[in-house]
């Protein structure tokens, strides 16, 4: 058996490779900055032929940076963003990709949801339509645009495309297509009720082949390993949601264990054994990815994704960096030397909407002219884990009970930030050694495809690794406390603006 796992892991804004040893060192790592366009307010879509290029060029370098012989390379796994939606067409002709922060449609929720539909989607797949879910999308598709649902064969998640493209194989696996909403639970299954509650009845052939993550559902092709260096017929294994692929590398992989992801969304999760959608207390997405385990997840667009969105604005030109200096490091230097207390300015980490109100927008305030840039960071920053503690309270509230999160996502990298989250949090955490845990869940999963492990546990014993801990400090959690309680009667304030906001843009 080859001694290396390829993980692939395509999110939002960056595609990545990585290759693993069995113990889970990284031994080379390419990247590609993901291009996304906006043809008009609301709409985020990416050019899917541009993503098998950019998946081609960052597989091709991996093995050439790696050094190792193709034929030990024993599996490869890939991830990928949850809902949005890929549409091929005939002969994988790419039509459309919509990605998983675009709100093009809010009017059709607003339908969907005055119809009642969320009273039938939530006790098959426990999700009720919301913005950027992939049945939602669809049903817009098929309204809006219905020469491309015409011309649609398959409809594909990000992560299926890099499966597609490596392989030729059109499927998806359970945990991306339960996490979008397009499956009944606890079963892992499609169900005609669900797809007709959108409108959707005649959709059923253009939905892909199911397979377990660790599933081997093709090899590589010919045309692939010239293009790229592997050897064909390697494995390939239908891999994860990303989100459950960050849980694992992090090394979440047990009962009860929680993971928090900050990264383009707000991810919290918790693994259970079992689930039950008639608690009064609904969560927002169930995703399950072996038998009788189960993710719980709080998430939304309102994670990183908002510092992404200040330093492309506003640090990138900054002299520091132009003189070398990493825009993200300005930042946390900049957090560092602000000023921490009541006074500081509110952030609302809307751009893409709240789990509140999807036309909500994000904002800051409470500014005086004596805040600097930092004061306006540091507020991004507490903004941002705000709304991933609004997340974890909706996940205690459903029967959750966990003592201590791991971390991960770009979030995890900052020396400033995990410790404002367990502050804020008032809960110890745990950042994996790792920083790619996306990309090394996936090869776990591919380890686990080829029997390297028996099962993700021993899996993620034998290939995660931990780094840091961290504290929460209690006389900083008590100011945040109140500060939290600021931020959330603000929110609340504002929800009659945005919906007028909204109302006179549309």
């Amino acid at each position: 058996m080859g001694r290396y796992f390829l993980g692939i892991d395509a999110g939002n804004t960056v595609v990545k490779t990585v290759l693993f040893d069995a113990t889970g060192n990284e031994i080379a790592h390419a990247c590609r900055e993901a291009v996304s366009h906006c043809p008009q307010p609301g709409f985020v879509e990416r050019d899917i032929d541009q993503l098998r290029s950019d998946l081609i060029a960052v597989v091709r370098e991996v093995v050439e940076k790696s050094g190792v012989d193709a034929s030990d390379i024993a599996a490869i796994g890939s991830a990928g963003h949850g809902n949005g939606l890929y549409l091929l067409g005939a002969g994988g002709k790419a039509l459309l990709g919509i990605q998983s922060l675009d709100t093009r449609a809010n009017a059709l929720v607003d339908n969907l949801t005055s119809d009642g539909v969320g009273d039938i989607s939530y006790p098959i797949s426990g999700q009720r339509p919301w913005v950027s879910q992939t049945p939602v999308l669809l049903a817009w598709i098929k309204r809006e645009r219905p020469d491309v649902y015409a011309k649609t064969r398959t409809v594909l998640l990000c992560k299926d495309i890099v499966t597609h493209a490596l392989t030729d194989e059109l499927v998806s696996d359970i945990s991306d297509m339960g996490g979008c909403g397009m499956l009944r639970m606890p079963e892992n299954i499609y169900d005609d009720a669900l797809l007709e509650a959108f409108g959707l009845g005649d959709a059923r052939d253009k939905l892909p082949r199911l397979a377990k993550p660790s599933e081997i559902v093709g090899h590589v092709s010919e045309d692939v390993a010239r293009e790229t260096g592997l050897c064909a017929g390697t494995p390939v294994v239908a891999g994860f949601f990303d989100v459950i692929a960050s849980a694992l590398g992090s090394g979440v992989a047990r009962p009860g264990q929680a993971s928090m992801i900050v990264g383009t969304w707000s991810i919290n999760q918790i693994i259970v054994e079992n689930i039950d959608f008639a608690n009064e207390n609904e969560i927002f997405m169930s995703s399950g990815y072996a038998d009788g385990r189960f993710m719980s997840i709080e998430s939304s667009a309102t994670s990183a994704v908002n510092l992404e969105w200040l330093v492309r604005e506003y640090l990138e030109h900054d002299a520091e960096v132009a003189n070398g200096k990493s825009p993200f490091v300005l930042a946390n230097d900049l957090v560092a030397q602000s000023t921490f207390g009541m006074d500081g300015p509110y952030y609302h980490p809307y751009l893409y909407g709240a789990p509140c109100n999807g036309t909500a927008r994000a904002g800051f305030f409470g500014v005086g002219g004596w805040h600097g840039r930092g004061d306006m960071l540091r507020a991004i920053y507490e903004g941002v884990t705000f709304a991933h503690l609004q997340h974890l309270h909706r996940l205690r509230a459903s029967g959750a009970r966990f003592d201590k999160i791991v971390l991960s996502g770009g979030g995890a990298r900052s020396p400033i930030w995990p410790q404002i989250i367990a502050d804020i949090l008032e809960l110890p955490l745990t950042v994996a050694r790792c920083q790619e845990t996306g990309a090394l869940g996936a090869a776990m999963a591919a380890a686990v495809g080829s029997g390297m492990y028996h099962g993700y546990e021993q899996a993620a014993d034998h290939m995660v690794q931990t780094d840091r801990h961290y504290s929460p400090n209690p006389d900083a959690g008590e100011i945040y406390r109140k500060r939290f309680a600021m931020w959330h009667d603000l929110e609340t304030a504002m929800l009659p603006f945005w919906s007028r906001f909204a109302a006179v843009n549309n």
